[in-house]
């Protein structure tokens, strides 16, 4: 399948087009408009900076259904001591830069841009985009960011400066989208 060149036109070719890797279209910006459309039909944007935009469309796709989800032994101490406390949308910008700058290994540098944090930041304050904090105290020790749309959530990073703080972020937003 080939790979379609987007333009200035708001829009994108058919998902099922996509390529054997689940690239569909280069190109296009990063406003609002495109990332909701892009998600309200299942394409997110991934590349590396300096390099065009890719936007995907991999089949299969991770879904996770919160009631199906299972919380190991060894995390669930972690909820009983109360070692972390959770919040949202309080610093949705900390969160991306935090992982922007999240080290990862077997990647050299990031995906997250700074044009991705300024876009998706427009999309936190239109109320579209979220982030979840972990504190320990008063120090932020994790999180992640995602776009919801309608009761679909699409998480996009998250970083940990403690064992476990992004986990346990992760599991109390599926809670809570489970209730």
């Amino acid at each position: 399948m080939p790979v379609f060149r987007l333009t200035d036109e708001l829009l994108f070719p058919p998902p099922e087009l996509a390529n054997e890797d689940g690239i569909l279209a280069i190109g296009g910006d990063l406003s609002p408009q495109r990332l909701v459309l892009a998600y309200s039909m299942g394409l997110f944007p991934w590349f590396n900076p300096g390099e065009p935009i890719l936007w995907w469309s991999p089949d299969p796709r991770f879904v996770l259904f919160p009631k199906k989800l299972k919380v190991s032994k060894s995390m669930r101490p972690y909820f009983n001591q109360k070692k972390f406390r959770v919040t949202y949308n309080t610093c949705f910008e900390t969160i991306m830069r935090n992982c922007q700058q999240q080290y990862r290994k077997r990647q050299a540098g990031t995906w997250i841009t700074d044009e991705m944090i300024v876009s998706y930041t427009k999309l936190n304050e239109s109320g579209i985009a979220h982030s979840v904090e972990v504190w320990q105290g008063d120090e932020l020790v994790g999180g992640l960011y995602g776009i919801a749309l309608g009761k679909i959530f699409f998480g996009e990073s998250m970083f940990a400066k403690v064992s476990n703080a992004s986990k346990f972020g992760f599991i109390t937003l599926v809670r809570k989208l489970e209730a």
